[in-house]
This record gives structure tokens, sequence and C-alpha cells, in this order.
């Protein structure tokens, strides 16, 4: 079984909905376990952070960078950090804003470079860009053209109803993503030079 946390804040609930697309989408590959874990109760459930084979990071895009609670978990990591407890096990992340832009790639490359500094291995979205052509339309998946990790558009004046559904389907695929290569790195993982 391969154990994959998703860890995230989530200030008005739509990072929240989104890492539940994640889990729902993995969570239709056999053999895998996601657990969500507010980033709040990170230290009282260290324990199953540090069992896990890989971890999703989430975090809203709040000034062009992660919210002020994902940063206090980051800093909270260093605990991690010094043990080693995180190294070779897998990493992805994802992020949300109002703005079709918004900075969201700056939140993404804050929560690879957290995943880096762990000696974690990271999983991109793997899909190709939509809504970029005169035939594409928001109906598209990845219609917000990430890359690295996923990324979504809600807007502003709404609550999760302000996701586009096509936004879920991605969260949905990558969810499958990151299931399936938790699985092969739990059947080979990494084996360092001595």
């Amino acid at each position: 079984m391969a154990n994959i946390v998703i860890v995230y804040h989530s200030g008005f609930g739509h990072t929240q909905a989104l890492a539940e697309a994640i889990a729902k989408g993995g969570s239709t590959v056999q053999d895998t376990k996601f657990s969500l874990l507010p980033v709040g109760d990170a230290e009282a459930r260290s324990a199953e952070l540090d069992a896990a084979d890989a971890i999703v990071f989430g975090s809203p895009t709040y000034m062009g960078s992660i919210s002020a609670e994902f940063a206090t978990f980051k800093d909270w990591t260093s605990k991690r950090w010094m043990g080693g407890a995180w190294r070779n096990k897998l990493a992805a992340g994802f992020t949300v804003s109002s703005q079709w832009n918004g900075d969201k790639q700056n939140t993404l490359h804050q929560l690879f470079t957290l995943a880096q500094q762990h000696g974690m291995l990271w999983i991109g979205l793997g899909q190709p860009a939509g809504y970029n052509t005169s035939k594409g339309s928001p109906e598209d998946l990845n219609r917000v053209g990430a890359s690295i990790g996923a990324m979504a558009q809600a807007n502003g004046d709404q609550g999760v109803e302000g996701i586009a559904p096509s936004d879920f389907r991605t969260f949905e695929i990558f969810g499958r993503r990151i299931a399936e290569a938790a699985l092969r790195w739990r059947r080979e993982p990494l084996r360092e030079a001595a």
C-alpha cells in the first residue's frame, strides 16, 4: 500500500476542495491511501508525514506567494529536515488563486524548493496546457497551463463553486499520476551509493 499525504492550507475552502479532488482521483488507483492534513495539524500528525511515500504540498497563492499559514508549516519542517525524515520521498504541489496568473508559478516554485531542500523527488503535472488555441475552451484540462504542479483559478467572489469543473478534473488526473508514481516508487525505491 502506498501512503500519500496531502498537507495544505485553505483560507476559504478552495485549496481544500482541490486537495480532495487530488485524493479522489488518486484513490481510484488500487493499493493507495490518501490522507488530508491541514497544516495546523501537521505537528500533531507528524508521524503520518514521516511514514508517507509521497507528500503533496498545497497552498493558496496570496499576493504572489504561499500563505502565511503554509509558511509557518514550511518553517516547522526544518525539524524534519535536520533528521532527513523526508529524504527520498516523492513530492508534488498545487495552488489556487482568483487571478488567472496571480503569480501562482511563484507559489509552485516555493513548494518545489521546499521539497528539494528536504531531498525529495518532485512529480510534475504531466499534462499538456489547454485553452491555448482558437479551438480551445475553458473546459480543457490544465486550462491554466501549469507544468511543475497543478494550478487552478477560482473566482474571488465565489466559494468552491467558483472553481471550473475542468480544474477539478485536472486535479483528479494529477492525483492518479501521484498515486501511480508512489506505487512504482514503493516497489523500487532509490538506492543511494554508500
